[in-house]
């Protein structure tokens, strides 16, 4: 049985173009043709990406700032006094063992889950 060549065959349009010269370079040196470019980008974009993702931290920063004692001290003041006792007993005096439970109403046309 013949024995199959381990070349590939390559025609006489594709001898002279940039793809096979590239081709029969890579195989002489394939870490200057192949390795080092991609390394080179992997570096460059992390160069790239840096000042992006510290532009982004910078925008999250300016939205979430801490507050200061001053400002800190003025933000409870809108709000209305909680006396513990009192919501104790409005809780105490709603009855919340007789209770029914009723369905929301859907929209027309929106399926309500009954079948």
């Amino acid at each position: 049985m013949a024995v199959f060549q381990s070349k590939k065959y390559r025609g006489v349009a594709d001898a002279g173009s940039f793809a096979a010269k590239y081709r029969a370079m890579m195989a002489k040196h394939p870490f200057f043709l192949f390795g080092l470019p991609f390394m080179s980008i992997i570096v460059a974009g992390s160069f790239v990406l840096t000042p992006a993702t510290a532009i982004r931290y910078e925008r999250h920063d300016r939205k979430v700032r801490q507050l200061t004692r001053d400002e800190e001290l003025g933000v409870n003041k809108g709000g209305r006094k909680v006396n513990i006792k009192d919501e104790y007993y409005k809780l105490a005096a709603k009855d919340l063992d007789d209770w029914d439970q009723k369905r929301v109403k859907r929209l027309a046309g929106e399926n309500d889950g009954i079948l």
